[in-house]
């Protein structure tokens, strides 16, 4: 999981003309566009080796190849348009390129991913390509419960896309490592490369194990390797989130982060993980439900050189949780990156601004990066505690499979809530300092970043389940809008609320309540209109940052540029 639209009756409303059969201009692409701060990302790279130097150039190679996967995932037409666009050198095929580049794909997922480019579908399909194009849900799930068990299976793998075969028109099913097999030949090429040059032996051993599961789809001992890698460079390469997968989330994208560790804020945050179980042993939720977990949880926090693919397309990753494997989060955990010089980046870029109109004067000197940055870590570790691995009737499944494609969402917010019990919990018990003082910067943070987030609008996971947090904690009091149309922390009221809202979507996943999950939704992923004025006072603030990488543009210098 990783830590991160509203239909454009409510998107943003950034003085952005609605996007119609006319499609934008190259005026309006260019405002489309300044939605994202260009931001650049330098990464001090004196502490290589020279061994380590020629890897990273490798990996960003590999990150390039990515990119490629990533859009051949996304849209069967992707690449070809991709090429088409590059080759118009007028300002409207710039600024048409420029948009492309940002989100990867002629969507916009800031407007509920509709075209903004002629001759591609209105909407991004909700299977991407991952299914057939006129693959209904329906269809699937009747050819699933006609195949064998171990085929079925097959058919909802992370790592397998569905295809038509030639036989009247039947489903079938193609691996990764056929499906993209030019493109995986060539990056497990440069991993290798990568690993013969590399000194560390953890790094080695991951990216020869990776390059091996680029082309046979059996990731579980590179993901084992990638949990315990600790080396300069800290990498993150191949399919892992399901995202993208609207119809049914089983489908992982493929992405990648390229990146330096940061050895002393990483050994700061490290005592974290010592006390998850403890968090788990007093979550609030029934004592049946709670899990035994793994391997202390590894935290890695990092400077980004580069992301690609699922990693780099709208809103940019602050953090993320992998792997998504429910069999190896059970075994060993998972491992929690921070993105440090990106969350910097969105803090400044955006919360900062955003803060000074939804927060009043007295509010705002309680909004504090390390909270910002904190929160995200928490949220991350949460992601690895709760409810995984479920029964329902009888049967053994996971939370995953029985709330498909309510899954992200319910765990967005899960993790939200969770990461708040947990530092709270931490608070109260001196794991970390508490007082009256951290629990306002925490709480007036987290509710200043919630607009940050509700930005990104309700038809994504992250912001969908923002705007459910938002409106169970104004219902229950724990957050109050103004007269001036500003909003503040009851600091009498919060702890409870977080208590029992944690409550809520524990049991949800611990049940695999789909029903429950819809409901939920149904009645709290809105936006409300007191929300969307807030929203619309924010049309000159950027939504997020557009990276630059400029660490990665000299080593590997760019095909193409934008600007």
């Amino acid at each position: 999981m990783r830590c991160i639209l509203l239909p454009l009756t409510l998107a943003i409303a950034m003085s952005i003309p609605a996007l119609t059969e006319t499609f934008p201009d190259t005026a309006q692409l260019k405002e489309m566009a300044a939605r994202f701060a260009p931001t650049p990302l330098q990464v001090d790279l004196s502490g290589l080796s020279p061994g380590d130097r020629r890897a990273l150039s490798k990996l960003i190679q590999a990150g390039h190849i990515v990119d490629r996967i990533f859009m051949e995932q996304l849209w069967s037409g992707d690449n070809a348009l991709y090429e088409k666009l590059l080759a118009d050198d007028t300002p409207l095929g710039r600024a048409r390129l420029h948009l492309f580049w940002i989100y990867k794909g002629p969507w916009s997922d800031l407007d509920a991913h509709k075209a903004f480019l002629p001759g591609v579908p209105e909407r991004k399909p909700l299977g991407a390509n991952f299914y057939p194009p006129d693959m209904t849900r329906e269809e699937f799930d009747k050819w699933i419960a006609a195949l064998p068990h171990d085929e079925a299976a097959k058919a909802k793998s992370f790592f397998t896309a569905i295809r038509r075969g030639s036989a009247a028109h039947r489903l079938s099913i193609v691996p990764y490592h056929r499906a993209y097999h030019s493109y995986l030949e060539e990056a497990a090429q440069l991993l290798k490369e990568a690993a013969s040059d590399t000194t560390n032996e953890s790094l080695r051993r991951f990216l020869n194990l990776r390059a091996q599961a680029f082309l046979d789809d059996d990731y579980y001992a590179s993901d084992i390797a990638w949990m315990d890698l600790d080396a300069p460079i800290d990498v993150t390469i191949g399919p892992y989130e399901t995202y993208n997968d609207e119809l049914f989330g089983y489908k992982a994208s493929f992405e990648a982060y390229v990146c330096l560790k940061d050895e002393a804020e990483t050994q700061k945050l490290n005592g974290f993980s010592a006390h998850l179980q403890e968090v788990e042993d007093n979550l609030p939720l029934d004592r049946q439900y709670r899990t035994k977990l793994g391997a202390l949880m590894p935290i890695r926090v990092v400077n980004e050189v580069l992301s690609a693919g699922d990693g780099n397309h709208g809103v940019q990753t602050a953090a993320y949780n992998l792997p998504n494997d429910e069999k190896i989060v059970q075994q060993k955990g998972s491992k929690k990156v921070m993105l440090k010089n990106v969350q910097r980046a969105k803090f400044d870029s955006t919360l900062v601004p955003i803060s000074k109109l939804v927060l009043p004067a007295l509010a705002r000197k309680n909004l504090s990066f390390n909270s910002f940055f904190t929160h995200i870590l928490a949220h991350e570790l949460s992601h690895g505690i709760g409810p995984h691995e479920i029964r329902v009737d009888g049967r053994s499944t996971s939370v995953r499979l029985e709330l498909k494609d309510l899954y992200s969402t319910i765990e967005e917010a899960k993790a939200d809530v969770t990461g708040l019990f947990m530092l709270q919990y931490f608070f109260d018990n001196g794991i970390l300092p508490g007082g009256a003082g951290a629990e306002h910067r925490l709480y007036t943070t987290y509710l200043a970043s919630s607009f940050r987030t509700l930005r990104f609008g309700i038809t994504e996971a992250h912001g969908r389940g923002m705007a459910l947090q938002f409106n169970y904690f104004r219902d229950h009091g724990a957050f109050v809008t103004r007269d001036d149309g500003t909003f503040e922390v009851n600091y009498g009221k919060v702890k409870d609320a977080v208590r029992s809202l944690d409550h809520d979507l524990l049991t949800i996943e611990a049940h695999g309540d789909y029903a429950g999950a819809q409901k939920m939704l149904n009645r709290l992923a809105v936006i409300r209109p007191e929300v969307q004025r807030a929203l619309d006072r924010m049309s000159q603030i950027p939504v997020d940052i557009e990276p630059v990488f400029v660490t990665a543009d000299e080593l590997v210098p760019p095909k193409h540029s934008y600007r």
